[in-house]
């Protein structure tokens, strides 16, 4: 394995993680009450915008390439549908 190739899985991973924790507690916090954000499509439409979102950015960046886009939007998916599975468990709801 190349050096670069180690750069680009470290930076996919750290993004992709982060997303998911991010989207994963503001889906938790503060969507909360938020109807639409508790319907069964919006992990699939927070994925596909954020992986759209990134693109031009990973097109920018030399060493990352649609894969850490991608990769990131279903990072976001993954914690949006959690997060919407943490809202259900909540007491009061």
């Amino acid at each position: 394995m190349e050096f670069a190739d180690l750069i680009w899985l470290g930076v996919t991973g750290v993004g992709s993680i982060w997303g998911y924790i991010q989207s994963r507690r503001f889906v938790r916090n503060k969507l909360r009450f938020v109807d639409k954000a508790q319907k069964p499509v919006a992990p699939v439409v927070a994925g596909v915008a954020a992986a759209l979102l990134a693109a031009p950015v990973v097109w920018i960046l030399p060493i990352v390439g649609g894969w850490t886009a991608a990769l990131f939007g279903a990072g976001i998916g993954a914690g949006v549908s959690h997060g919407q599975k943490d809202v259900k468990r909540l007491p009061g709801m």
